[in-house]
């Protein structure tokens, strides 16, 4: 059922479907103490602050943050501590800000809309559009994918000592989508419970090396309070920048937090959701931001100013870190590639439950869970597979494979963040939550900010990579369509004409 099935239509309304897919069933959502009661003072009034409720709302911004915590955002860390020193750890606290503002925008079109962004592109856009986006969004998710069960099956490696070579870890990481399925049948809650547990896990481990190196205290200050950039850093900064918003976490987020049971027909439940979902997202990005600045601040120590500085990745940092740190009670290599897990392993798991809902609200598929994490989880397995073969032995090649990956994930950026803009810009999608006149500039500006960076990523990396006639032409039309696109969807999001059905926040304005 949806959120809103059960509220009166009006004539010029179309019946809602029974066979629409949606991102949770009415019995796998969490319940709000007091939802069903009814409101005295009126529908528009918020109900006052409840730590009770704020622990029930608690959940998807945490489920939402381990993309920031992904090994593509730990070895952009870790190369910018190493090669920047403490200089850009600034850099890293306005990129979680602006990370946070995408976040909440599309928590905000989840809560208000009770739909999810891939839902609503299907909706809203024609369908070759919707098509060309889901495409991306797949391209999107399986680019982070392999980088993530990539990190997790380094980790593996590394703690069983070799043993186990890079394909081994892929296969073993591969089984997180069965670890998924089993928790999704337990509810919401245990599957949420499991993230902190990873969470938890990163903190502790890179608190530990935070704890080993130490850092200095008033050079860790000063790096956040004081913007710092020099030509010999725009590369790593860029990339500090360029890795904090996942395309592929723009719309899981719109989807998480319709796991909460929201009474759609009062402006003043609607609202307090929103309330909460600030909250819980804003204290998610707050930690995930503690544990990337422990990463940084570890590299910066440990290799700024030596000859290696520039040749450390995820899979060499844990020797190097072992070398100038001996082994000590617990080794630090060993300490390092804890965290390296569970970052990597809770960052592909998020991954499929991403895909299972850019699959279903794209394409409007109804099909059991298994089938669709089954699917979505092969889509990136295989390739990475693969990956794992060819570029076992080869740690420059993989190095390479990396930057291919993240221009991959760069190019996507767009096809997420302008969407949601458009969308949650429009009153007759958001009735009185679309966002106000300032937040649009700010979210506009950060929006086309990311979107530059990125596109600086994207030429100085195909300036120095194409070459020859031929392939040069290809890049060349490859782009002229890219922009031409680009361009096509924000005429569309500012002439959006939108259907009147399916839209809760729209019926809970008239409603008042």
């Amino acid at each position: 059922m949806l959120p809103h099935s059960n509220m009166p239509r009006e004539d010029n309304q179309v019946p809602l479907l029974s066979d629409q897919d949606v991102a949770y069933e009415s019995g796998e959502k969490v319940h709000i103490l007091g939802i069903n009661e009814p409101d005295e003072e009126g529908s528009s009034v918020v109900p006052p602050f409840s730590w009770k409720k704020l622990w029930l709302f608690t959940g998807p911004g945490f489920l939402m943050s381990i993309a920031f915590l992904d090994p593509g955002n730990l070895e952009g860390d870790l190369q910018a501590g190493a090669i920047a020193g403490y200089s850009l750890l600034w850099l890293l606290m306005w990129a979680t800000a602006m990370g946070l503002l995408v976040q909440l925008l599309s928590a905000r079109l989840g809560v208000a809309t009770g739909r999810h962004l891939a839902e609503l592109c299907r909706e809203e856009y024609p369908t070759w559009v919707s098509m060309v986006l889901w495409v991306m969004a797949e391209l999107a998710l399986i680019g982070a994918d392999i980088q993530e069960v990539i990190g997790s099956a380094i980790a593996i490696k590394i703690l069983s000592n070799g043993i186990l070579p890079l394909w081994a870890g892929v296969v073993v990481t591969a089984s997180d989508c069965f670890i998924l399925l089993f928790l999704e049948n337990y509810g919401v809650r245990k599957l949420e419970a499991f993230f902190a547990v990873l969470i938890a896990t990163m903190a502790v481990s890179f608190a530990w090396m935070f704890g080993e190196t130490k850092p200095t205290g008033t050079e860790l200050l000063l790096g956040v309070l004081i913007p710092k950039l020099s030509s010999k850093t725009i590369k790593q900064a860029v990339g500090v920048v360029g890795c904090i918003i996942m395309p592929h976490n723009v719309f899981l987020h719109s989807a998480l937090v319709q796991s909460r049971e929201i009474d759609y027909s009062k402006k003043g439940r609607v609202q307090e959701a929103l309330n909460y979902y600030s909250i819980e997202s804003t204290v998610a990005l707050i930690i995930s931001f503690t544990i990337n600045l422990f990463v940084m601040t570890v590299f910066a120590k440990a290799f700024y100013g030596t000859e290696i500085a520039s040749s450390i990745g995820l899979v060499n940092a844990g020797q190097y870190l072992q070398e100038k740190y001996g082994g000590g009670l617990f080794p630090i290599l060993y300490i390092w590639s804890i965290g390296l897990l569970a970052a990597g392993q809770s960052s592909t798991i998020t991954g499929t439950y991403a895909g299972q809902f850019i699959m279903g609200g794209f394409l409007n598929l109804r099909m059991k869970k298994w089938l669709r994490a089954l699917i979505t989880r092969s889509c990136a397995i295989i390739p990475t597979i693969v990956v794992a073969l060819v570029f076992d032995t080869s740690e420059a090649a993989l190095d390479v494979l990396n930057e291919w990956l993240n221009v991959l994930q760069s190019i996507q950026i767009p096809f997420a963040l302008l969407p949601l803009l458009c969308l949650v810009s429009k009153e007759q999608i958001m009735g009185t939550f679309k966002i106000g006149p300032a937040l649009k500039i700010v979210a506009w500006l950060v929006a086309a900010l990311v979107i530059v960076i990125n596109g600086y990523l994207l030429l100085d990396f195909f300036s120095s990579e194409v070459t020859g006639v031929i392939f040069t032409t290809v890049v060349c039309a490859f782009t002229g369509a890219y922009l031409a696109f680009i361009v096509y969807l924000v005429y569309w999001g500012f002439t959006l004409s939108v259907r009147r059905h399916m839209l809760p926040a729209k019926l809970a304005q008239g409603m008042e």
